[in-house]
């Protein structure tokens, strides 16, 4: 079998499973605490989730308690990202669609300058939620991206939240 043809049944066997309510409880504890992990031994060149995704480090400061809090997150890049540092990118308060949005959403909100870890280099960056038409034309990419975000959706009340992050002063 040709490796792309086995990477994408890989690839869409990880998307049926994510898609489940069982990967719904389980995940938010589990995937987080090892890509943490990972992060940290590899000093941050490797997310063991980004094997699937791309994924991000998210630090920012809390909104209630100021504290810098760390958030390994998927993500899906925009633009030129083969260049260092480049593009941007958007970041779905998916939370593996439970009912609430994830702290990190509410974070960012209240403190959009952040900083992010991407693939080793840490980067300045600036949040923004997006809204309307915007977030519209934004969803359906994030769609044709990784298709189990609508199965997410489908299954709550809110609206997933989009972020697009971009390297502070670009």
């Amino acid at each position: 079998m040709a490796p792309g043809i086995r990477s994408r049944a890989v690839v869409r066997s990880v998307q049926k499973v994510s898609s489940t309510r069982a990967f719904a409880r389980v995940a938010p504890h589990l995937v987080p605490a090892l890509d943490r992990a990972v992060h940290r031994l590899t000093r941050g060149k490797v997310l063991l989730s980004a094997q699937l995704l791309p994924g991000i480090v998210l630090t920012v400061r809390g909104a209630r308690s100021g504290l810098e809090r760390r958030t390994p997150l998927a993500c899906m890049p925009e633009g030129a990202q083969g260049q260092k540092g480049a593009g941007s990118w958007i970041l779905i308060g998916s939370n593996f669609g439970r009912t609430d949005h994830p702290a990190w959403t509410a974070n960012l909100l209240a403190h959009p300058d952040a900083v992010i870890s991407w693939q080793g280099e840490d980067i300045p960056v600036t949040a923004r939620l997006l809204e309307g038409q915007e977030r519209d034309a934004v969803w359906k990419a994030v769609l044709a991206f990784w298709p189990p975000y609508a199965t997410y959706q489908a299954r709550i009340d809110r609206e997933i939240r989009l972020f697009r992050i971009v390297r502070r002063g670009a």
